[in-house]
Order: C-alpha cells, then sequence, then structure tokens
C-alpha cells in the first residue's frame, strides 16, 4: 500500500482490514477519533513503534510532558514539525516496514 492509497482509505467508513495495528491508528487519529488510536497505541506499551504512536498522540493532544515521556521511550526525540507532517512521516514508515 502506498501513502497515497493508504490517504485515499480515509473516505471508507472502517480501515483497511490487513493494516497493521499502529496503521489502523494512525487511520483512526486522521479520522479524528483520537480515543480509538490511543487504545492501539495502549494496547502494546513498551514496543518502541507503539510508544512512538502514543508520544504523537499526546503531542496531538496538546500534553507536551506526557509526549515527551513517551518518546523518550520510544527512543525518539520531539518531533520538531506540524502535526501533519508527523503523522505522514509514521504512516510512511510503517507502510516501510
Amino acid at each position: 500500500m502506498t501513502l497515497e492509497q493508504f490517504t485515499l482509505s480515509l473516505s471508507q467508513q472502517q480501515p483497511p482490514t490487513d493494516l497493521h495495528p499502529i496503521l489502523q491508528g494512525l487511520w483512526y487519529d486522521a479520522k479524528d477519533d483520537w480515543e480509538a488510536a490511543h487504545n492501539i497505541a495502549q494496547s502494546r506499551e513498551g514496543t518502541q513503534v507503539y510508544d512512538r504512536l502514543h508520544a504523537y498522540l499526546h503531542r496531538k493532544e496538546g500534553d507536551r510532558y506526557n509526549a515527551n515521556y513517551w518518546y523518550r521511550r520510544a527512543g525518539a526525540s520531539f518531533f520538531d514539525g506540524s502535526l501533519k507532517d508527523e503523522w505522514k512521516v509514521l504512516v510512511q514508515q510503517m507502510l516501510e516496514a
């Protein structure tokens, strides 16, 4: 799946069934369902990619303190770009994994 195909899937009611859970979380986030995305991030705490999603979600929520905690757990630096740019980076990384 490409980034364009992933973005086009946002017009659907549900995420594509074959998506990795992190991509499902990013899909729900793009559909303004923060809770569904957060539930996915929490489902495997301690796993770097899930902690990275968790960091992004708390950054989006505006909770920099909590976001920093999750960035550290994920072994990542606080993202300096826009939320939109961070979302794209995360989607692209997962599509390439």
